[in-house]
């Protein structure tokens, strides 16, 4: 496995997987987005013998999902870290521990390549979309699906304005850029995928049992209070207001878009 700098903090900091609590965070985030994903895939023509890559597999719900989606094919679920992933959930998995951001990672040629929550944390996220839209075989499909943050200061509710100005704040500094999402569409169509098209998802924070947004911030707590961007007293009215049912706001848009390479499937004739 090729490494990052040791200051990465895909390594050492926030997002890394020695993070307090990062485990929690990839799990929510699955439970708030994967039926939104995976009826975004099941738009797409999938055979049972495609090849499909899930880049930033994560705890790997949607590398488990294809696998079963996709029982004569190959699922390749790469990531920084794979020590949430088990290569034994499916046959046709394979777990690729690997940097894809170095040059040198060559994964292959895929039917589907999936990705999510990944690009936006990238310092070349634009050249990283190029790259993977050229790992894509001939009417091949990318999907990428990335946050898009709302405006902290747009919040009804003052203690999720500082909550969030600081989550955001602290995200930008680790090079993450959380409206990023916006240019997917027309970036899949520079580099010359077609039938382009997109679709959103609205997160929830409070609404009762709807919230996401708690192991997020619990996770980011420890920095968020490091930094002396928010206070315990901060937490402590969030959490109280999570037990209000009128307490209901939507801190971001997850916006999925994709694209397909031109050219004939293995299957279809040219």
């Amino acid at each position: 496995m090729t490494q990052q700098p040791a200051t990465s903090p895909y390594h050492s900091g926030l997002l890394s997987n020695d993070a307090h609590r990062e485990r929690d965070r990839l799990e929510s985030i699955q439970r708030s987005v994967d039926a939104f994903t995976t009826g975004i895939l099941n738009g797409l023509p999938i055979e049972a013998s495609w090849n499909c890559l899930e880049l930033g597999a994560g705890t790997g719900s949607i590398a488990y999902w294809l696998a079963g989606r996709c029982p004569d094919g190959r699922i390749v679920a790469a990531d920084l870290d794979a020590r949430h992933l088990d290569a034994d959930r499916a046959v046709n998995l394979e777990i690729q521990e690997a940097d894809i951001t170095r040059e040198g990672y060559a994964p292959g040629s895929f039917d589907l390549i999936h990705a999510r929550y990944l690009f936006c944390h990238l310092a070349e996220r634009d050249h990283m979309v190029a790259r993977a839209a050229r790992w894509l075989s001939p009417g091949g499909w990318l999907v990428i699906e990335e946050p898009y943050h709302l405006p902290a200061g747009t919040s009804p509710f003052p203690v999720v304005q500082r909550i969030l100005d600081a989550y955001q704040r602290t995200y930008r500094e680790h090079g993450a850029d959380m409206t990023w999402a916006r240019a997917l569409p027309a970036l899949l169509a520079r580099n010359t995928l077609t039938e382009v098209a997109f679709a959103g998802n609205l997160g929830c924070m409070g609404g009762l049992d709807q919230d996401r947004w708690l192991p997020l911030i619990t996770q980011a707590a420890p920095t968020l209070l490091a930094g002396g961007l928010i206070t315990e007293a901060d937490l402590t009215e969030f959490a109280t207001l999570l037990k209000d049912p009128a307490f209901i706001d939507i801190p971001q848009v997850t916006i999925s878009a994709w694209g397909r390479r031109p050219g004939a499937t293995p299957d279809t004739p040219a």
